[in-house]
């Protein structure tokens, strides 16, 4: 939908021949730019109410940074993923005022997510070479707003260690649970806990990891009810989903 569409819209929204639900509905399918290598998506907001975001791997620093200056004066907030303190370099040129964290690999670009709601994302690693995949789920869903908190090295080869801070479970609305090797840890917390638990295998581990296949089938296979695990390595999309569920139904 173009510019002049848009204005005739709004115009039978302030006639009275198309309502207010009526035009919010016709405005989710808005507008995208052809930029030839990439096509913009300029209202994933308005339709999500979550903010874009710019999968970095595979593209040119020219690239992201056209498409991030674009989607910038549509957005409120922007995530860059899987980004390169080179990446970022050329990104807080093109937009100042662009925040970096080099363990998530993400950038945010725009305002600061407000929380939106009090209830509370717990993200926890089995290890210490977890957390980067971890920091990338804590990151979206705080970009998201929602309150994080973050809880590393508490794998099952010393299981203890979680169990000292079982109270960090119980009081937590959704469990990110960031484990390679055997993947053991989000069937462990399942058992524990009465709130969804979201398994994200890491590619962490030696030889019969697999680069995390064996993580990912233990998660897939966990006998403890209330685990889904998502692909390896993906913090983002577990961060993203635990960020859905801890919202709830927008209203």
């Amino acid at each position: 939908m173009d510019r002049d569409k848009i204005r005739d819209l709004l115009e039978k929204v302030r006639g009275g021949s198309v309502d207010v639900t009526e035009a919010m509905n016709a405005l989710r399918i808005l507008p995208f730019e052809d930029l030839g290598f990439a096509r913009t998506d300029s209202h994933r907001a308005l339709r999500t109410g979550y903010p874009e975001v710019v999968y970095c791997m595979g593209k040119t620093i020219a690239q992201i940074c056209t498409i991030v200056e674009r989607l910038s004066s549509a957005h409120k907030t922007i995530i860059a993923s899987r980004a390169t303190d080179e990446v970022y370099e050329a990104v807080k040129k093109a937009v100042p005022g662009a925040v970096y964290n080099r363990d998530a690999r993400l950038i945010i670009i725009g305002e600061k997510a407000k929380p939106a709601t009090d209830k509370r994302i717990l993200v926890i690693t089995a290890g210490t070479s977890d957390i980067p995949v971890a920091e990338e789920a804590a990151v979206t869903a705080e970009a998201m707003g929602n309150p994080v908190d973050r809880l590393f090295d508490v794998g099952v080869a010393g299981i203890h260690r979680l169990f000292e801070n079982a109270s960090s479970l119980f009081s937590a609305n959704v469990i990110v649970a960031v484990a390679g090797m055997d993947g053991a840890l989000p069937s462990v917390i399942g058992g524990l806990v009465d709130r969804p638990v979201i398994a994200v295998p890491t590619s962490v581990g030696y030889g019969a990891s697999f680069g995390g296949i064996a993580a990912l089938l233990t998660m897939l296979n966990s006998c403890a009810p209330g685990v889904a695990a998502v692909n390896i390595d993906n913090g983002f999309g577990a961060g993203y989903m635990a960020g859905l569920i801890n919202r709830g139904t927008p209203a």
